[in-house]
């Protein structure tokens, strides 16, 4: 009896520990993603939301004219324009790979599990519309 019972436990630290793994892993891969991603939104912008002007920092840190200014402005929007193209093209294998991921997860829950797991994922999906809708 208790051989079984050291077996149950390891069983249950086996599915824990893949429980965990697969939710740092999946956090891990948002977290690069978003920091790839979002590398051309944050010009202007501070982390925080509230506007900063880069543009306005190089002018007065490299002493640009009027014409500079207008160059790096132009080269700064199709860069941005090229990081939200790339970003669309990455979507779909992005949630591909996030479905991909919570599957796996449910696979390893049990039924009451799965509803709580089914909750926060919605949770976490319904915040992130709300950022993707206050973005400019």
């Amino acid at each position: 009896m208790n051989q079984l019972a050291g077996n149950r436990l390891k069983m249950w630290l086996v599915v824990v520990g893949v429980f965990v793994l697969g939710c740092v892993t999946g956090a891990s891969l948002d977290g690069v993603y978003r920091s790839l991603a979002d590398g051309g939104r944050h010009y202007g912008r501070r982390r925080d939301g509230e506007r900063g002007d880069f543009l306005e920092k190089l002018r007065r840190d490299l002493n640009l004219n009027n014409t500079q200014a207008a160059q790096v402005r132009v080269i700064l929007d199709e860069t941005r324009n090229e990081y939200r193209k790339l970003r669309e093209e990455a979507r779909p294998r992005h949630d591909a790979m996030r479905q991909n991921s919570r599957s796996r997860i449910r696979a390893v829950l049990t039924p009451e599990q799965q509803l709580i797991f089914d909750a926060k994922v919605a949770e976490r999906d319904a915040r992130h519309q709300e950022r993707k809708r206050s973005e400019p």
